[in-house]
């Protein structure tokens, strides 16, 4: 906010000094509360955000490396040729870990967001065609299909912030 200088209401030959903000303080400010409380909580919001959507994807990961066979059979399930489903598992699987580790962690965060952007429209694409369905099941996987693009929404915003203060991103950059 910019205060004239001078007499009350007016200003001394157009000068103005900018008053300092208070971005928590709810009670003064110009800002709307919800406006300055993202400001102030801004990066551990990023940090939280990292962690909830890059962390699904650490699990699932890490339970598809333990069980590579159960899971190639599930893409032969699913479509793929089972010739390649054996290479395409542990690909798809360490994928899915490591870059959801990288999300969490902040560590080359928008590459992190594009892979894994990339690695849910594939991953869609195989395991929720629900307009090959009918009844419940159309109705389930079309659910889990609104889900993954709602996630690829998640990485499209970690995208654009970044890894945020609290990342490795910020910690390279000042190393």
């Amino acid at each position: 906010m910019i205060k004239p200088v001078g007499q009350k209401g007016g200003a001394r030959n157009d000068q103005r000094i900018p008053q300092p903000r208070d971005p928590i303080n709810l009670g003064r400010s110009d800002q709307p509360w919800i406006d300055r409380l993202g400001a102030a909580w801004n990066d551990t919001i990023c940090l939280f955000g990292r962690i909830l959507i890059g962390g699904i994807f650490v699990q699932s990961g890490f339970q598809k490396l333990m069980g590579l066979d159960a899971f190639a059979a599930s893409l032969v399930r699913n479509g793929i040729p089972a010739a390649i489903a054996p290479v395409l598992a542990p690909i798809g699987a360490g994928v899915e870990f490591v870059g959801g580790l990288a999300v969490v962690f902040g560590l080359m965060t928008r590459y992190a967001a594009v892979l894994m952007i990339v690695f849910v429209i594939v991953a869609t694409l195989i395991s929720h065609r629900f307009w090959e369905l009918q009844g419940p099941d159309r109705r389930t996987q079309t659910v889990q299909f609104a889900k993954n693009v709602a996630i690829i929404g998640g990485f499209l915003f970690a995208f654009v912030t970044g890894g945020g203060r609290l990342s490795l991103d910020r910690w390279r950059r000042v190393a």
